[in-house]
């Protein structure tokens, strides 16, 4: 999965060039915005933009609470038969 800045570029990235492209029409319009749609699909692991918008934005929806999952066990004890390696 995409890192959620990552995600979250990208939709936006794709928003602005879809319209920017609409009201253009260049054809460096249309390479940007075929490149942006590629790395979005590629991105959420789907082939169709109305699909890797979905997905970006379900992840999106479920980040926060996995960044406050990630708060509330950082530091805490590895769990039993977690190797740890020590670093100098």
């Amino acid at each position: 999965m995409a890192h959620p800045a990552v995600l979250r570029d990208l939709v936006q990235r794709y928003e602005t060039l879809r319209t920017h492209h609409a009201e253009q029409g260049t054809d460096a319009s249309r390479r940007q915005l075929e490149d942006v749609t590629y790395t979005l699909c590629v991105s959420t692991g789907t082939r169709r933009p109305e699909d890797a918008l979905a997905v970006a934005r379900q992840q999106l929806a479920t980040a926060p609470r996995m960044a406050d999952a990630t708060r509330r066990t950082k530091g805490a004890a590895p769990a039993a038969g977690t190797e740890v390696q020590l670093t100098a």
